[in-house]
This record gives C-alpha cells, structure tokens and sequence, in this order.
C-alpha cells in the first residue's frame, strides 16, 4: 500500500466514524421524542440530517477519488465498496430518525394515548443494534457483526407485537385512530432502523471476511 493510499483511506475512515456519531446521536433524539416530542426539536434533527447528507455526498467523492487514482485491491477495495455501502446505510437511518420525530410531534394535540411500552423497549433495541454495528465497523469484528444479524428478529417481533396492540386501541375507541396510525408509523420506522443495522454488521462482515452473507437464508 502506498503512503498516498494509506493517507487517503486513514481520511475516509475518519470521516465515516464522524458520521457514524452523527447518526447516532440523532437516532437517540429521535426515539427520545417519543416520550416527550417537541416540535422545535424535531426541527433541529431535520438540519442535522443535512449534516449527514453532506457526510454521506463527501465520503462518495471520496470513494470514487481512491478508486480513480489507487485502483486498490483486496482488503482496500472491500474496505472502499464497504464505506460506500455504510455510508448510504446511515443515511437511510438518518432519514428515518426524522420521521420517528416527525410521527412523535403528531402526538403533541392528541392526548388520552399512551406510548406503548414495547415501543421504547423496541427503540431501545434498535439503536443497540445500530451501537453495535457500528462497534464491529470501528473494532473489525465480524463476530459481533454477526450477532447483529442473529439479534434483528426480536426488533422484528416487538414490531408485530406493537402492531397487534395498536389494532386493538383503534377497535376498541376511534377517537385514537390517528394517534395510533402515527404510533404504527414510529414503529415500522424504528424497525426499519434495526434492518439498516443489520445490513451494516453485513457489510462489515464482508469487509472482514470477504464473505457476502446478504440473502443467505434465501439460497439455503
């Protein structure tokens, strides 16, 4: 590896873990307004999803400058093609973080309903994963990627569960009908953050072992 390439990577990964915590930290917002939404605030998340969208334009440039001047090979081409696919994961996440605000100011002129339970135990699990993931990107550990992927399952059947429960709220009174259709909302949302996660541990699984394990159980 050439000093120029290793300058330019050393650059790229920092730049992606400066992203990585910017995620994070609006992820971790976003579900705490569940709780206690504020409409300010949530506004306040939708400029630091800006923030992640100019993360997410620059590490791309910066991918297509290594891949134009260096044409790497083995692990530094995994490492590339695995930044760019991280890249566009945390900024689907960031994406979906403003929704869940934007679905939890809706709640603000509805009261009489609670949040369920299962939905902050739900979001507490999915930014874990998200946590995690992101830990096996820094750490290189393909180990705790995989259990990323083994662990997405519960996030998906507190999904199904919360779902049942808000079906039962909108039979048995009306009147909560739309401030159970926004909590659905902040629930497949959050779900959708664990599935990003997941791709993520994914890719750093690839990035480690050279191994693409996306849609395994659909060739099995």
């Amino acid at each position: 590896m050439t000093i120029h390439l290793t300058r330019d990577l050393t650059i790229l990964h920092r730049n992606l873990l400066s992203m990585c915590a910017t995620v994070e930290e609006l992820v971790h917002k976003a579900v705490a307004e569940l709780s206690d939404p504020d409409i300010d605030r949530a506004r306040a998340l939708a400029k630091q999803d800006d923030e992640v969208d100019r993360f997410d334009v620059s590490i791309e440039e910066e991918c297509l400058k290594i891949l134009a001047l260096h044409q790497p090979v083995a692990t530094d081409l995994r490492r590339i093609t695995s930044v760019l696919k991280i890249s566009a994961e945390l900024e689907r996440v960031a994406d979906i973080s403003v929704h869940i605000a934007e679905r939890a100011c809706s709640l603000v002129n509805q009261p009489g309903i609670e949040v369920p339970q299962k939905l902050k135990e739900m979001a507490n699990r999915a930014v874990e994963l998200l946590h995690q993931s992101i830990d096996a990107y820094v750490g290189l550990d393909s180990q705790l990627a995989r259990h990323v992927t083994e662990s997405d399952h519960v996030v998906d059947e507190l999904n199904r569960e919360i779902i049942f429960e808000l079906m039962e709220v909108m039979k048995r009174d009306p009147q909560f009908i739309e401030a159970a259709l926004s909590l659905f909302s902040a629930s497949r949302h959050i779900e959708r953050v664990a599935d990003h996660a997941t791709n993520i541990a994914e890719d750093v699984v690839y990035l480690v072992e050279g191994e693409i394990i996306r849609h395994r159980a659909h060739f099995q």
